[in-house]
């Protein structure tokens, strides 16, 4: 019997689908598929671990009340980090006071950017230290624009759509983040910037 294969684009319709007629193992998946993808965007924007785990419950509990709105032509994940993104600045606006005191709590260096037995090597656990240390110092739409394109994997046209911003604003934010990270970290690691 010869196997069917689906590209991730028909997996993921197939899962959105199933998902909305009330199958709860078709939604785990999903949540289980972008949850990481999430949380570092809603990290991105808040700077702390707790409250971008809120952010990631919210916004699948946001997404399970929508599947009926989710329009099938439209990007599934850049549709979701959407969602996760208006949640997050949400979020923000709304524990401003409590955000200020929280600012330095925790940094990017406690997110797993890195595959688990990297983090026995103390020159990788060194190095992500630095760079995060370093994204941290990004303006915030520099950082977002980052971690949405190079750990989330996204296009620039993607990024753009989420953020409602043009495609030529989002590659010149990203140009500046790689150029500012260039020159702070060349000199931190022995490099000619």
């Amino acid at each position: 019997m010869e196997e069917i294969r689906t590209t991730p684009h028909e997996h993921i319709s197939t899962l959105l689908e199933k998902a909305g007629e009330g199958d709860r193992q078709a939604f785990k998946d999903l949540v289980s598929l972008y949850q990481q993808k999430v949380f570092l965007l809603a990290y991105s924007i808040l700077r702390n671990r707790e409250d971008a785990l809120d952010v990631v419950q919210e916004t699948f509990m946001r997404l399970y009340q929508k599947l009926s709105a989710y329009d099938k032509d439209r990007n599934f994940q850049a549709w979701l980090l959407q969602i996760a993104k208006n949640l997050s600045i949400d979020f923000y606006r709304k524990h401003y006071g409590k955000r200020r005191e929280m600012e330095a709590d925790r940094s990017v260096e406690e997110l797993q950017l890195a595959a688990d037995d990297h983090r026995s090597n103390p020159e990788s656990s060194e190095l992500r230290t630095v760079i995060s240390r370093n994204l941290e110092r990004l303006g915030e739409r520099q950082r977002l624009i980052f971690v949405m394109k190079h750990f989330n994997g996204l296009e620039y046209r993607e990024i753009a759509e989420v953020l409602g911003i043009s495609v030529g604003t989002v590659k010149s934010l990203h140009f500046k983040a790689v150029r500012n990270l260039k020159n702070w970290l060349s000199p931190q690691l022995g490099m000619q910037p």
